[in-house]
C-alpha cells in the first residue's frame, strides 16, 4: 500500500516537472526573462499592477520607485523607507501570484547617502538589480555597494540632459570597472534621440543587464514624443534587435514597458508579449 502510495505520488511529481519543462517559452529556455516595468500601470496601485501582471501571465516585475502600494497599505508606495514587514507581505502577494520582484527603478538618488539604504532594501526584497542613473561623482560608491551587496546597477538611458542619453557616455563611466555594473537599455528613448538602436546595443555588447523594451510610432508633426505602439508595428525593427541580443548571447530582463492606452493596456501588452514569443520561436 505505501509502495503504491510512493510510487502514484513520483509519477505525479514527473508529470508536474514535465509540465513545468513544456510549459516553459523558447525565449525562458534561452535565459531571456519577460516582465513588467510598474510603470506600464502607474495609474493603478502596485497591488493591481501585480494582478494585471499575472493576467498577463508574466513572472516577473521591475517596480518603480514612488508607486502607490494600495490594498491595505493604501496611499503608501513603494521605496527603500518600507518597513521589514511591509517588505516581507509585499514579496509574500507578488509570489502567491508567481510573480518575482526582480528589480526597481528608475532610482535617482537625491544624495549620495541614500544609496545604502536603496542597496539596503534591494537585497532584503531579493533583487537582483536597481535601474538607476547615478550621478557621476558616485561612481566609486555605486561600485563599491554593488559588490558589497551582490546586487547589479543597471543604468538607464532618459533622454537628454540625462548623462547616459548614449552608449558612448555610460561606457565612459564604467570602463575599468566591475561588470556587475551595466546597461538598462530604452531601445524608445535611444531612437527619439536620433540613434540608432541596433547599432546601440552593439555598442554595449557584454555591458548589458537589463532592458526596458519597447517599439514606438513613427515621428509626427505637432507630437511631442513618438507613443509606444505594440512590438512589431511601429519604427524599432523588434526582430532586429532580439537577432542581435541573441548574436551576444545575452542573458537577461526585458522589462515591458507599454506607455500608451493608459488606461486599458492589457490587452496591447498581450499582442507584445505573442509577438516577442512568436520571434522568439522563430529565431531561438
Amino acid at each position: 500500500m505505501i509502495k503504491r502510495m510512493f510510487n502514484s505520488l513520483l509519477t505525479m511529481v514527473c508529470c508536474l516537472l514535465a509540465f513545468s519543462a513544456q510549459a516553459q517559452t523558447k525565449a525562458e529556455k534561452n535565459g531571456w526573462r519577460l516582465g513588467m516595468q510598474s510603470y506600464s500601470f502607474h495609474l493603478f496601485s502596485l497591488t493591481e499592477a501585480f494582478d494585471k501582471t499575472q493576467q498577463l501571465g508574466l513572472k516577473y516585475i521591475e517596480i518603480y520607485p514612488g508607486h502607490k502600494l494600495g490594498g491595505t497599505w493604501g496611499d503608501r508606495v513603494f521605496d527603500f523607507n518600507l518597513d521589514t514587514q511591509t517588505q516581507k507581505e509585499l514579496k509574500e502577494l507578488a509570489a502567491s501570484k508567481g510573480i518575482k520582484i526582480i528589480g526597481t527603478g528608475v532610482y535617482v538618488a537625491e544624495k549620495s547617502s541614500d544609496w545604502e539604504k536603496m542597496f539596503r532594501f534591494a537585497k532584503a526584497m531579493d533583487m537582483e538589480f536597481i535601474t538607476c542613473e547615478p550621478a557621476l561623482e558616485d561612481w566609486n560608491l555605486v561600485e563599491k555597494l554593488s559588490k558589497q551587496y551582490g546586487i547589479k546597477i543597471s543604468v538607464h538611458n532618459h533622454p537628454q540632459p540625462s548623462d547616459y542619453w548614449k552608449p558612448e557616455n555610460l561606457l565612459q563611466a564604467i570602463s575599468g570597472r566591475s561588470h556587475s555594473l551595466g546597461s538598462c537599455a530604452d531601445v524608445g528613448h535611444w531612437r527619439r534621440e536620433g540613434l540608432d538602436q541596433i547599432e546601440c546595443l552593439k555598442k554595449l555588447k557584454g555591458r548589458l543587464i537589463s532592458l526596458h523594451f519597447k517599439d514606438i510610432a513613427p515621428k509626427k508633426a505637432g507630437e511631442k514624443e513618438q507613443h509606444d505602439v505594440i512590438w512589431g508595428t511601429g519604427i524599432l525593427d523588434v526582430k532586429g534587435m532580439l537577432k542581435e541580443l541573441k548574436s551576444q548571447k545575452f542573458k537577461g530582463v526585458f522589462s515591458i514597458e507599454y506607455e500608451y492606452n493608459w488606461e486599458n493596456s492589457v490587452p496591447d501588452i498581450k499582442k507584445c508579449i505573442q509577438y516577442f514569443n512568436q520571434v522568439t520561436d522563430e529565431i531561438l
